[in-house]
């Protein structure tokens, strides 16, 4: 069993090398090039149904579907981690209404291209895209009702500090509802090293490593539920979370919104 997970400090592909391969895709997607998607593919389009449509599903690498996980309810503002081509906001968008607000961060500009130029071909006006990295997200804390990700924090370099920074924005009584990657427990440091450059296979956290970072974070009800095989040693899970009121919140400050920094 891999023993360097529990810090939440992962080995693999490299900040830069993680926004240069999706830099790539949206560059694809830009042009109009899509992958052809099989119904029995782990990723992607399959996992939306009726409610995506007219909207890019597409452009989705996502392992899961966190809209179907979140229970959005009008009004509520939505955090999406690693938005990528925001087909998650924009559906985010939708369910939580015109009081509502849905908000994407991603750290690469092509992506957040992608993802303002399919908000304005859906005509949704909700949604707004943040750059930033999600283990410092630039919002204030307890400012959002809930946050989504869709197969994006398996690639975080430091999961620790993504669950500090969720628990940080939340409002009290707020909510994690994301899919993600999974390791299974069989998984050792050595098939980790060897597997280092394929996408999550040395990064994804356990379910339980999930569960006891999550709660480190000051997060409760902790749910880690897997829904369908990933790949060698990897699921697919959907995981839930919640701040309670009388969570204390970390040593992390204020982020200051992008229009706010000198």
């Amino acid at each position: 069993m891999s023993t360097g997970m529990s810090t939440g400090m992962s080995t693999g592909m490299g900040t830069d090398e993680v926004r240069e391969r999706y830099a790539a895709a949206a560059r694809r997607a830009m042009a109009g090039e899509t992958r052809v998607r099989t119904a029995d593919d782990p990723f992607g389009s399959v996992h939306y149904g009726d409610e995506a449509a007219g909207l890019p599903v597409a452009t989705s690498m996502g392992c899961g579907n966190p809209i179907a996980v979140a229970e959005l309810r009008e009004g509520e503002t939505v955090l999406d981690l690693g938005s990528g081509g925001g087909l998650d906001v924009l559906l985010s968008a939708r369910r939580v209404g015109p009081a509502g607000r849905a908000i994407g961060l991603d750290m690469t500009d092509d992506m957040l291209a992608l993802a303002r130029r399919n908000a304005a071909e859906a005509g949704v006006t909700n949604a707004e895209f943040l750059r930033g990295r999600i283990e410092e997200v630039p919002l204030p804390d307890s400012s959002v009702d809930v946050v989504i990700s869709n197969c994006v924090i398996a690639l975080a370099a430091n999961k620790s500090a993504v669950f500090a920074e969720i628990a940080r924005v939340l409002r009290p009584g707020g909510r994690l509802g994301i899919t993600d990657l999974i390791a299974d427990d069989t998984l050792t440091d050595a098939e980790r090293a060897a597997g280092a450059d394929v996408e999550c296979l040395a990064t994804a956290l356990t379910a339980g490593a999930y569960r006891s970072l999550l709660a480190a974070a000051g997060l409760a009800e902790v749910e880690v539920r897997p829904t369908h095989d990933a790949g060698h040693k990897l699921t697919s899970a959907i995981i839930r979370a919640t701040k309670h009121v009388t969570t204390v919140r970390g040593p992390a400050s204020r982020r200051r919104l992008p229009d706010e920094q000198a």
